[in-house]
């Protein structure tokens, strides 16, 4: 493998159709505004490098990112790549991660819109995210300890599962499918709406009209906060463990409270089952 360090690349496919590189301590930034640096590369190593120039890394095979950074000028830095790592690295610009696969990353700073879409088996531990549209349409995703503020996240995903998370995101899971949730806390309005085989397992839940519109939702002794209008229209098992505020129209299954201050029954086609306490109520 051969080493390049200690040097600064601004020219237009700069490193283009490399092979076997060690780069350390490299910029790759100046007047010359020069994109794709390693596109169409294979087997490289990245470590402690400054990326300030659009592009770098486009269907590359084999590559390892570590103590980096990737400025907000470094716009769409992977795409169609595969056999990915990337630790203890700043991703700060839009749209850093499309149609990839095979990902690990783990330490990392995310700052980016449109994170992630269309990626297929991803693994991120012990991450910070700030993102629009997060993870949209991926499939086969597994996070651990991953702290997400964001808006629209993880609409479309599919086969995933998710440990010891917190998100704060607007409209999440829509359209999920085969999901699992474990131990994590999700706040946000509108979550899940429209999902299929999602599991939320010891998860605390907040935020208005949570959870309408699903098929074979199951939540596994989960706190709802502040959570009114819950399960409209949804198909739902669900023991959940603190009071809700209300819930609406039910279409099928069962749901356990220990309270509840409204059952709004207004659909004839609600035919859920909900325990409040002691009683019955259908």
């Amino acid at each position: 493998m051969k080493t390049i360090e200690n040097q600064t690349f601004d020219n237009e496919r700069a490193l283009y159709g490399s092979r076997g590189l060690l780069i350390r301590n490299c910029s790759f930034d100046g007047p010359a505004d020069g994109e794709s640096a390693l596109k169409e590369s294979s087997d490289i190593q990245i470590s402690d490098c400054y990326f300030n120039l659009r592009y770098p890394f486009w269907h590359d095979h084999g590559l390892t990112i570590t103590r980096s950074e990737m400025t907000t000028l470094c716009r769409a830095a992977l795409w169609y790549s595969d056999n990915i790592t990337i630790t203890d690295t700043k991703l700060h610009g839009i749209k850093a991660l499309r149609e990839c696969a095979q990902v690990k990353m783990q330490g990392c700073d995310v700052i980016s819109p449109e994170f992630g879409w269309s990626v297929q088996d991803i693994e991120m531990e012990d991450c910070a995210v700030e993102s629009e549209y997060f993870m949209m349409r991926s499939t086969g995703l597994h996070f651990k300890n991953v702290r997400l503020k964001g808006k629209y996240s993880f609409q479309y995903i599919e086969d995933s599962l998710f440990e010891d998370c917190i998100f704060d995101t607007k409209d999440a899971f829509w359209h999920a499918k085969n999901i699992v949730i474990r131990n994590s806390t999700v706040k946000g309005e509108y979550l899940a709406w429209y999902c299929e085989n999602v599991t939320f397992e010891h998860c605390k839940i907040l935020g208005t009209q949570p959870l309408c519109y699903c098929k074979n939702l199951k939540l596994i002794d989960c706190e709802l906060l502040d959570a009114d209008l819950c399960f409209e229209k949804s198909q739902v098992e669900a023991t959940i463990t603190t009071p809700v505020v209300s819930i609406k129209n039910p279409y099928a299954g069962r749901i356990t409270v220990p309270s509840v201050g409204e059952i709004i029954r207004d659909d004839p086609a609600s035919d859920g089952e909900i325990i409040v306490l002691q009683h019955e109520q259908k």
